[in-house]
């Protein structure tokens, strides 16, 4: 269902249509003779027109053209303050929304996301792109002057050297002869579509950082459903691998055994630093099996020789960003397009990965439904690794702990006592993503069986609950990529250790959740939660080498922006000196 969600605004006079003006022309007063109107007849006329005006200020602002936008009332919704902007009328959907309407030119400065997306693009064909901006805070962090040209200077790129043009048809053909080549004009990443969709979002920013990096062109393999899931982000030209590609039904095949990976043709002497000739392709495996001679990509001298390559194909289930850090090649351009370290995917999940219409359907249906009128909207994403069926009590126990002990949900009076009731109280709307339901009804039971002793209204509400991954199910991934999509629309965000769902939850919305401990021995975790140090996803198989000296090291030690995960010890992942608890 595709959703027309423009922002309503309140019309100003020049904007009135014809049939207004000629409605307005036949209330105006006959006209005087050139003779001095006197003040008293002069003010009653203004008085009457200005009347008039105002009237159809009114009934133009609630007429039913205006609710046919698909929001409930065509509220423009917004939790916080937009800085910088002009407010200019309030809607008032709950006591603390502070929603408001925005001037037309805030309104398109806001939804190209301060100059982070590029304008022109079909609005029909992709919804949520220039439509997001209506459902989340404006960003607090600062985009880099840097990271704008590069996006712009990328799309350029790839338009020139993207599916169709004489480039790729000539880089094709140097593929398909499989001889060495000489020179090219365009170079490319190819992305293979892999592992469960939280893992697949977060490999391919990784993959078009690399592509930024290097000035390739990224090419996506749309896999089982990649083109149902998504719009393209790139204007003109597809960022979907064409079918025809050569290798594409190789794909699948491709692992940490395959004889044209980097690591095995390293292992094996077919490629050096000093050799003279240079491969067509090169398959990267950047997969969690990978061994040591395939987490030689991240050494600065591997990548000098992969610069040659025209074609690089690259598998990956992680977020391999923190690494990318630790290359000294790559460490200024870094600097300069994320000054804000822990904002990586932030900035590039927000640019890349549009909902498509079915999607962007099925999140503004749900969040209109339950969400829109909420005072504060408060993420629990919950996923235990453990076959058996749930919900654990200790995971509960978790949890309530957690949104307790850090006042992110009201206790309740289990003696049932006589609350005194604010005057105002807040309904606050708590939005859980779990595959299994119990936990969402278990909460919902609380808060209906004893009242709060704030006086608050707690509302809880879970989209689905699969019980298992269905990672090749199309519906399965719509409604898992529809509720990563609604968790970072909240305003706060409780997520799960090591789970990629909420890696992603996170860095769209620009917040730093408060991390569930891994459960040990089927008891709750003392403390139960922590703060996550930034918004940035954790890099699950780092390698722990030190490419100069060709040892083994720590490599959360290297530099102050990239350290150790809170969720996972081994892990890394990129934040600020401010950031860090």
């Amino acid at each position: 269902m595709d959703l027309n969600t423009s922002a309503r605004k309140r019309l100003s006079p020049s904007e009135y249509t014809d049939q207004d003006m000629s409605h307005l022309s036949r209330l105006r007063v006959k006209r005087f003779g050139s003779t001095t109107m006197n003040t008293t007849r002069i003010s009653a006329i203004a008085l009457i027109v200005l009347s008039v005006l105002l009237a159809l200020s009114l009934m133009l602002r609630h007429s039913p053209s205006d609710r046919s936008f698909g929001f409930a009332d065509a509220r423009v919704l917004e939790t916080g303050p937009r800085p910088n902007f002009t407010a200019f009328t309030s809607l008032g959907l709950g006591s603390g929304s502070g929603n408001v309407l925005l001037q037309p030119t805030d309104k398109n400065n806001n939804k190209l996301l301060g100059g982070l997306l590029a304008s022109g693009l079909d609005e029909t064909s992709c919804s949520s792109r220039y439509q997001a901006f209506l459902y989340r805070k404006s960003s607090l962090h600062k985009l880099s002057s840097h990271l704008i040209s590069r996006l712009r200077a990328y799309e350029d790129l790839h338009k020139r050297c993207g599916p169709d043009t004489e480039s790729y048809k000539k880089a094709l053909e140097q593929l398909n002869s499989g001889q060495t080549i000489d020179s090219v004009d365009c170079r490319y990443v190819v992305w293979i579509s892999f592992s469960g969709l939280g893992n697949r979002i977060l490999s391919l920013a990784s993959t078009f950082l690399y592509a930024l990096l290097t000035n390739r062109v990224l090419l996506v393999d749309r896999g089982k459903d990649m083109s149902d899931l998504f719009c393209e982000p790139f204007p003109e030209k597809s960022w979907l691998l064409p079918l025809e590609f050569p290798f594409i039904d190789q794909f699948e095949s491709f692992d940490q055994k395959s004889s044209l990976s980097y690591g095995n043709m390293l292992k094996n002497n077919v490629v050096n630093a000093s050799a003279e000739s240079i491969l067509s392709y090169v398959y990267v495996h950047l997969v969690h099996d990978y061994d040591d001679h395939d987490k030689l990509f991240f050494c600065d001298e591997d990548q000098s020789l992969l610069a040659k390559v025209p074609w690089l194909i690259v598998k990956s289930d992680n977020y391999f960003v923190p690494s990318l850090f630790l290359l000294s090649s790559f460490e200024q351009d870094l600097d300069r397009l994320f000054p804000e370290k822990g904002t990586v995917f932030h900035h590039l999940g927000r640019y890349l990965f549009h909902p498509s219409n079915v999607v962007w359907g099925l999140i503004t249906r749900y969040y209109q439904t339950y969400l829109a009128k909420a005072d504060e909207r408060i993420g629990l994403q919950i996923r235990v690794f453990d076959a058996r069926p749930g919900p654990f009590k200790h995971v509960m126990d978790q949890i309530v702990a957690c949104t307790l002990k850090e006042k992110l949900l009201p206790e309740v009076d289990m003696q049932d006592t006589d609350i005194n009731l604010s005057e105002n109280p807040k309904l606050k709307a708590v939005l859980v993503a779990s595959l299994s339901s119990g936990y969402s009804e278990n909460l919902k039971n609380m808060y209906w069986e004893h009242p709060t002793v704030t006086g608050d209204v707690i509302g809880v509400y879970q989209p689905s609950h699969e019980e298992y991954q269905q990672t090749e199910k199309k519906m399965h991934n719509r409604k898992a990529w529809a509720e990563m999509y609604l968790l970072s629309l909240t305003d706060v965000l409780v997520t799960s250790s090591w789970s990629t769902f909420g890696y992603v939850a996170q860095g769209l919305g620009g917040l730093r959740p408060w991390i569930l401990y891994k459960p040990e021995n089927e008891t709750a975790p003392d403390p139960p939660c922590r703060r996550a140090m930034s918004m940035d996803p954790c890099f699950h198989a780092p390698p722990y080498y030190d490419c100069k000296a060709k040892a083994g090291t720590d490599t959360a030690a290297i530099v102050p922006h990239v350290k150790n995960c809170e969720d996972m010890s081994w892990g890394l992942k990129v934040v600020d000196s401010h950031d860090q608890l």
